[in-house]
């Protein structure tokens, strides 16, 4: 059952709608920890003064910003307390837009938004006007001494906090090397144009994010299971091929006509693999 990781109110205007913030996603890592392989005991991190040789207290231990090689500013824990945004219990909702004009690569972390005690009728009163006025509220909130610029839109009935990137944080296209060495190789004709197009076209679906798995960490979870059952496994790495630049009308011409395929490539194959997946979970787990 998750757990609200934080609670305050939404405000905008004259109006504040008691909430608890509650994560919306539950990552799925395969976390592993550093094992001394001839004893097989866990290896404990130190933190130890490469001049002295010692081991060094945490309650030693500063924070620093390095200016140079070798030359760090030193910052106090009372100092950067003296800095931190004020610590309020509120969203603060300062504009709302079409969520067509938020750019996806300033979205960072997803959460769920629920109303608190007594707010359900303030809290479905806003969530129904965004949704009728196909607006997203833009907003800041502090959360562990860090603020956060976020984006709240209705979503299956809830409303949803998406932490942002500043605009400071998301790299410009212009300062990639490589892109703008390739401008001269950029330009493209319209019979590659029509046949990316068909391309595009022969390989769309409804989005089902079902569809979609992690596929490496199946597969490194069965090994880990294999291993934990005795079983001795001997892995070979496939061999690395040499980039190639292929042909782009010949590629092309042959995604096209392997997606065209009756025997069920491209797209079918992708979903016949992602069905296949899924019955083969669901009887692994009535096993269990």
């Amino acid at each position: 059952m998750p757990r609200a990781i934080w609670s305050g109110a939404i405000s905008f205007g004259l109006v504040n709608i008691p909430v608890k913030l509650y994560s919306a996603v539950s990552r799925k890592t395969v976390r592993f920890h550093q094992i001394d392989a001839e004893s097989g005991q866990r290896v404990r991190q130190q933190r130890i003064n490469p001049v002295t040789g010692e081991e060094v207290p945490y309650e030693q231990i500063v924070k620093g910003y390095e200016i140079g090689p070798d030359r760090y500013v030193t910052i106090s824990p009372d100092e950067l307390e003296a800095l931190e945004p004020q610590k309020t219990r509120t969203i603060d909702i300062e504009d709302f837009v079409d969520l067509a004009e938020i750019d996806p690569i300033y979205y960072d972390h997803p959460y769920y938004l629920v109303p608190d005690t007594g707010a359900g009728k303030a809290y479905k009163l806003l969530h129904d006007a965004m949704e009728d006025a196909g607006k997203v509220a833009i907003a800041r909130v502090v959360i562990r001494s860090k603020e956060n610029l976020v984006a709240i839109r209705p979503h299956d009935g809830v409303l949803t906090m998406e932490t942002m990137l500043f605009a400071d944080e998301v790299i410009p296209t212009d300062s990639l090397d490589e892109l703008s060495a390739a401008d001269g190789d950029q330009k493209t004709n319209p019979r590659e144009l029509e046949m990316a197009k068909q391309l595009i076209d022969s390989l769309s679906s409804e989005f089902e994010p079902e569809r979609y798995h992690d596929e490496y960490r199946e597969r490194v979870l069965e090994l880990i299971e294999r291993k934990a059952q005795g079983e001795t496994v001997v892995v070979e790495a496939p061999p690395e091929e040499p980039k190639k630049v292929p042909d782009l009308m010949s590629a092309l011409e042959a995604s096209i006509a392997a997606a065209k395929s009756p025997k069920g490539d491209g797209a079918g194959k992708a979903k016949k693999r992602s069905r296949s997946r899924s019955e083969a979970r669901k009887k692994t787990a009535a096993k269990k």
